[in-house]
């Protein structure tokens, strides 16, 4: 299947949208199934790379359309600030202080596969799957193998990328299908012929058509648009091909390596225009939610399907990327890594026909560790005896009884140890704890400054004391992911 020029594509959507809308308002609804839920996260993904989100160089019309039709969040936080322990927390409904990957580490260094998700970790697949879901993940994953294996881990059917370092190449030599390894055609480090994104959205629309007759949850951590940056020269590339002027990246950057027999696999390739190559890669994702949507609607199953959008953690500046062109964090301060709020604010849009109310927006502060206790209560299954999220289904269905979080805490043992805490307006964050000579702590009033520009600190020492207590209790100790 090709992916055909971007805003035909969506403009067709549209209409199909309108007509049926305007069918199913006619009809008496009854009682359905469970719903089918579909939980879409890019992967360093900015919130300011999106169009509702105020992107205006680069073209997302299906995302746009999807905060038309549902809820649109402005206070959303991911997991973490970099890729594994994002999701973790997605997973567990546990924040970095107690989920049990924290951190991007190997299991064993210079080998395939991340440190794995324990064996009695409670995830989201798992409850759905024990409550009659048909459960499906296409993308990344970055939990391990073993015990934290995709399939091990609640999930029926796999596809992609197990190791996310091998996830930094687009046109590997193959994928991972449940426990077997799908050779992706002409790919050998050398040749580019299969694009593994392309590869990716084939099996997961297959999961959605053999699916339709069951509730199915629908994992899609899409690998776009991390790097490297690379694309197909097709449709998309060709919309932003020579409109922005470039400057290459190129085999003598730091970590690159380009294609052929002295390819260092784990590393990003060269680029001649790389923000053309970047916008094209978001557009992509775009065309590939517009994919998904049209292919519920074409099942008949819009009006019992949920539909959740976010990103991983914010925007990389690496790999020939450049955020700061694009505007990708937005007014926040901070890139992917960071534990400022550009580091960690992300886009979230969910569409539930009939039960959101199309066009709305919410400041409701929520983050990853929400998601699962609030598919636990839309589906009417339990929660995990240890988690710190809250459901904010009260907000989706614009009801009063929405429970508030104390606070909302980070961590992140790498780049000398960092932390963070926000407590309603106040957002501490505290930088090299496990240096010699440790960071200051740093306070912020998101409420003037959400920014991140103004460091009060010295004006509220017992705001920094109580924050300081917040994040010690916050905290369990990891033997894999120490501070000291």
């Amino acid at each position: 299947m090709k992916i055909k020029l971007i805003l035909w594509g969506a403009f067709v959507f549209i209409i199909a949208i309108s007509c049926a809308q305007e069918k199913e308002s006619k009809k008496v609804l009854v009682k359905q199934k469970q719903p089918n839920i579909i939980y879409i996260l890019a992967d360093d993904m900015g919130i300011g790379d999106l169009g509702t989100y105020g992107q205006t160089k680069i073209y997302t019309p299906n995302l746009d359309l999807l905060a038309e039709r549902g809820m649109k969040f402005t206070q959303h936080y991911s997991g973490s600030a970099v890729c594994a322990p994002s999701r973790s927390t997605l997973m567990t409904g546990q924040h970095t202080g107690h989920t049990p990957i924290r951190g991007n580490r190997q299991l064993v260094e210079d080998e395939e596969g991340q440190v794995p998700l324990p064996k009695n970790s409670v995830t989201i697949a798992e409850i759905l799957k024990e409550a009659g879901y048909v459960t499906g993940m296409f993308g990344k994953w970055g939990l391990g193998f073993g015990e934290g294996d995709p399939n091990n881990q609640g999930f029926d059917e796999f596809y992609g990328y197990n190791d996310q370092k091998l996830a930094h190449r687009y046109y590997p030599p193959y994928l991972n299908h449940n426990q077997k390894i799908d050779s992706l055609e002409g790919n050998d480090w050398t040749h580019k012929v299969t694009y593994s994104p392309d590869k990716i959205r084939d099996h997961r629309l297959q999961f959605l058509e053999d699916n339709k007759d069951k509730p199915f949850f629908a994992y899609v951590p899409l690998v776009l648009p991390h790097v490297e940056l690379i694309s197909p020269n097709d449709s998309i590339f060709k919309m932003y091909d020579g409109k922005f002027k470039e400057t290459a990246y190129t085999a003598d950057n730091k970590y690159t390596s380009d294609y052929g027999s002295n390819i260092v696999a784990y590393e990003y390739s060269p680029c001649d225009k790389p923000k053309a190559t970047y916008a094209s890669m978001v557009t992509r994702i775009d065309a590939y939610v517009g994919e998904i949507i049209a292919k519920i609607e074409e099942l008949g199953l819009t009006n019992n399907t949920i539909i959740m959008f976010a990103s991983d953690n914010g925007p990389s500046p690496e790999g020939g990327t450049n955020p700061d062109f694009f505007d990708s964090n937005s007014k926040f301060r901070g890139y992917k890594r960071d534990l400022y709020e550009g580091g960690i604010r992300a886009p979230f849009i969910v569409v539930w026909p009939h039960k959101i109310v199309a066009g709305s927006v919410t400041d409701h502060i929520s983050t990853f560790w929400d998601v699962l206790p609030t598919i636990t209560e839309i589906t009417n299954t339990k929660n995990p005896k240890e988690i710190d999220g809250i459901s904010f289904l009260p907000t989706l269905l614009d009801k009063k009884a929405q429970e508030q979080h104390a606070h909302l805490y980070w961590e992140f043992n790498i780049r000398g140890g960092r932390k963070a805490i926000r407590k309603g307006n106040w957002k501490g964050v505290w930088n090299d704890i496990n240096k010699k000579k440790q960071g200051v702590f740093e306070l912020y009033d998101l409420s003037k400054d959400v920014s991140e520009t103004i460091d009060v600190a010295s004006l509220h020492p017992e705001i920094v004391s109580e924050l300081k207590q917040l994040m010690e209790d916050s905290s369990t100790e990891s033997v894999l992911f120490p501070f000291k």
